[in-house]
């Protein structure tokens, strides 16, 4: 048992980190059985599509209105306690939703609710628990801390989640929902355990660097947080870059389903082996990525996963049969994941500790600004000019951005050295 746990979370990344890990794993279960049980308490109360697409965008949009605002909350109060309240806001959330279904009184108006208010804790929980790995793990150990988390999100989130979650429902509809409850406030007790053991040497620790004693707003925090980012130039390219592949990503995801129905002929069934194809490429991703990062320069790693996200759009563009998309779901899964691994550790490494907050709520913000303006334009992409030609305009778009930034990659793979001196300093 050692062993394995020696092989999931190394004893030089120290017992906080086990914590985090362990309520990495909890949290990312109840998400997971959330993703495929939340849909189908939807579409058990409603059969209007306009009402079931309202219902998605109603859980990212707190990310676009409160996400500056998480941020400069992460950056001002106890970290460990701003990711405890939320998680315990979010279980009283899904607890009151529990309480309408087994009462029968549920309707698509509280579904709708609940997941709008829950979408708001979890922008809070999300954004700080995002600063917690920079402060409990040394710099030199924050890839092998995210290679961690982000397969912790695969496995839990990804693949045990939704299997688990659309067998409880079948099951009764208030089972899956009970059961998240219960992970939030499992994650709740790990993570509070986190301050029972010092970080290793040469992490910073959970205390923020102090204050000069002057209370300022919120809204100043903010603009602090938003000069920072565009004075320093490999921050804001790698913010723009993930905008901008977001967006292109989304156009093409967002008839994944039509075009795999309609243009390949795939069945439901062939639809849900295109999702699991991205799962287990990650669970690939998550086993070379060691191999991978010892091996070749973080730079060479970038521009090859997103030349890779390039060729895919051209792939998928122009596949007519079914295998082929799925073995190119595959390698798709595989890339991503050691994208956001190395991604998510450049950022880390080159942002000062009392900006990890509000730098990490503006890279979510162009993720999830980028998710719903890609949906939007793939519609209408689609609609014009068939079910390929949103997955051309990914090609076209994603391919023009990397030519634009190809050379910059190199420094902003290297941008930690900014943080180091700010860290001397």
């Amino acid at each position: 048992m050692n062993g394995l746990l020696e092989v999931v979370a190394p004893r030089r990344l120290g017992r906080p980190y086990r914590w985090l890990l362990g309520s990495a794993w909890t949290s990312n279960i109840g998400d997971g059985i959330a993703l495929a049980a939340g849909p189908l308490l939807v579409a058990s109360q409603t059969r209007s599509a306009l009402l079931v697409a309202l219902a998605a965008l109603l859980q990212r949009l707190p990310w676009l209105l409160f996400g500056l605002w998480a941020g400069a909350v992460a950056d001002r109060l106890d970290r460990r306690r701003v990711v405890m309240v939320a998680n315990v806001l979010r279980a009283i959330v899904v607890a009151l939703l529990c309480v309408s279904i087994t009462t029968g009184t549920v309707t698509i108006g509280v579904v709708m609710a609940t997941m709008f208010l829950y979408g708001v804790a979890e922008v809070f929980a999300d954004t700080t628990s995002q600063t917690l790995l920079p402060a409990l793990v040394p710099r030199t150990h924050l890839s092998v801390g995210t290679h961690r988390l982000q397969a912790a999100f695969l496995t839990c989130n990804q693949l045990i989640g939704p299997p688990v979650g659309a067998f409880l429902f079948a099951l009764g509809s208030v089972f899956p929902f009970a059961m998240q409850v219960v992970c939030a406030l499992l994650a709740v007790v790990l993570v509070s355990r986190i301050a029972s053991f010092p970080a290793p040497d040469g992490a910073p620790g959970l205390h923020l660097p102090p204050r000069d004693g002057t209370r300022t707003h919120v809204r100043r925090d903010i603009a602090e947080g938003l000069r920072w980012i565009w004075g320093h130039a490999a921050v804001r390219t790698l913010a723009l870059v993930i905008l901008v592949f977001n967006v292109t990503w989304a156009a093409a995801w967002s008839v994944l389903v039509l075009w795999s129905r309609d243009h390949l002929g795939m069945s439901e069934v062939g639809f849900g082996l295109l999702t699991t194809a991205s799962a287990v490429g990650g669970l690939i991703g998550t086993t070379l990525y060691p191999r991978i990062e010892r091996r070749f320069s973080l730079a060479a790693i970038m521009r090859t996963c997103l030349l890779l996200e390039v060729c895919t759009h051209l792939a998928l563009a122009l596949t007519t049969t079914g295998w082929l998309a799925l073995a190119i779901m595959l390698e798709f899964g595989a890339y991503a994941f050691v994208w956001g691994t190395v991604s998510t550790t450049v950022r880390q490494r080159a942002v000062p500790q009392r900006f990890q907050g509000r730098v990490g709520s503006v890279y979510m913000m162009c993720v999830f600004g980028g998710l719903v303006a890609g949906q939007a334009l793939g519609g209408v992409i689609a609609e014009h000019w068939g079910l390929t030609a949103p997955f051309w305009f990914a090609f076209v778009g994603a391919g023009i951005t990397l030519a634009v930034v190809w050379k910059q990659l190199a420094h902003i793979a290297h941008a930690d050295a900014a943080g180091v001196a700010d860290a001397a300093a």
